[in-house]
């Protein structure tokens, strides 16, 4: 071996004595940072995410059944026999329109004798107007005489005279009155009969038709349950869309609501606001029943028809949210975080409006925070872990 191998292996042995003692002293940062990176190595990876501003609103989904906004069946006020019937199933009438006329022969009668009473009355009072004014007439002038020449007409005569007087404006006053009662019975005569023209109450479809022409029909009146109603008619330009909220949901339900309703069959979606609600919950069914009205000019919707209803029971606008898988369940919730050492460290939070997806964090995190995702079985407190960021919305 020549000198220049020799001098070769002097110098490497010279470089790994140099090197093992600028090991041992080292800069105690550099030791840490290669222990990190060490450690790193066998550290597991966790998925995290930053919480963010979301807003949330807390929902349920109701089935919802339409039906007319009024709905009515229409009887005849007196009895008699149909002559005449002007609408059948599915005709569009208006206010006042005549769906059916009755006849009826014993108050046609009824009437031309209260015609004639009426006309009897009045001829009773020009009787009695004119005996009173005669014997008035007389009255009058022996009062006169008297006052010229008292005693001169007997006192037994003017009291006859008085007395004839008063009995025949007596009888004027009743045959007055006697007027005014056959006048009375012959409006009532004449309303009954127009009551044989049966017209509709509102605006609306007929959706059933039970009489026909020549048919029986009874007066609709409380004590009759054998009466028969003509026809049934429904208001369907407007509509009530009915649905039952759960007792759960009662104390958050206000009128003016905002909700959508998905019309599956039509494959519709639209908007809408609480109407009006019972007050009441149900016993059997522990829901109260709610109402929503809804447009139906153009006859789109058809009673019967069901829908679904999402109600909004609360919202946040603008809350500080985490997806609700990281959020632990009991009274106290916690969540799992990394800290700026990156380990594992379990922070106790108050939640506040709970969705699906989101929970509203009110205390214990900032937008700043890593919050870990993913069973925690899996992941030691206090443990280093490189972190995998997640989007949020992606979950």
């Amino acid at each position: 071996m020549n000198w220049f191998c020799r001098l070769g292996i002097l110098i490497n042995l010279s470089l790994i004595v140099f090197g093992v003692a600028g090991c041992n002293h080292a800069d105690p940062d550099f030791r840490s940072s290669l222990k990190r990176a060490s450690d790193s190595s066998d550290a597991p990876t966790v998925a995290v995410t930053h919480p963010t501003r979301e807003d949330l609103s807390r929902s349920v989904n109701l089935t919802a059944e339409f039906r007319p906004y009024q709905e009515v069946e229409v009887h005849a006020k007196v009895a008699g026999y149909v002559k005449q019937i002007n609408v059948d199933v599915g005709d569009h009438v208006k206010t006042g329109d005549v769906l059916a006329i009755l006849e009826i022969p014993e108050l046609e009668e009824d009437l031309r004798k209260a015609d004639a009473a009426v006309i009897t009355a009045g001829q009773e009072v020009n009787s009695a107007q004119a005996t009173f004014e005669e014997t008035n007439q007389i009255f009058t002038r022996l009062q006169a005489a008297i006052k010229e020449a008292p005693g001169l007409i007997a006192q037994q005569d003017m009291d006859t005279a008085a007395a004839k007087n008063r009995a025949n404006e007596a009888d004027l006053q009743a045959a007055k009155q006697r007027v005014v009662e056959a006048q009375a019975n012959d409006d009532r005569m004449r309303t009954l009969l127009s009551y044989s023209k049966i017209t509709a109450p509102f605006d609306g479809v007929v959706t059933k038709r039970y009489a026909d022409t020549g048919a029986l029909i009874q007066a609709g009146t409380a004590s009759n349950t054998q009466s028969m109603p003509l026809v049934c008619l429904a208001e369907l330009k407007r509509l009530r869309l009915d649905f039952p909220v759960p007792e759960s949901a009662v104390a958050g339900l206000h009128v003016g609501d905002p909700v959508e309703v998905t019309v599956v069959s039509l494959g519709q979606i639209f908007s809408a606001k609480v109407s009006r609600f019972s007050q009441k919950v149900d016993s059997s069914t522990r829901t109260m029943l709610t109402e929503l009205d809804v447009d139906n000019a153009d006859f789109r919707f058809t009673p019967g028809m069901y829908a679904i209803v999402q109600l909004t029971l609360s919202q946040k606008k603008d809350a500080l949210a985490v997806p609700i898988q990281t959020v632990s369940a009991g009274e106290h919730p916690t969540v799992l975080v990394l800290d700026k050492d990156h380990k594992v460290e379990e922070r106790t939070v108050t939640v506040g409006l709970e969705t699906s997806s989101m929970a509203e964090i009110l205390t214990g995190l900032s937008e700043n925070d890593l919050v870990v995702i993913g069973n925690r079985s899996s992941i030691q407190l206090g443990e280093s872990a490189l972190a995998k960021e997640m989007d949020v919305r992606k979950l």
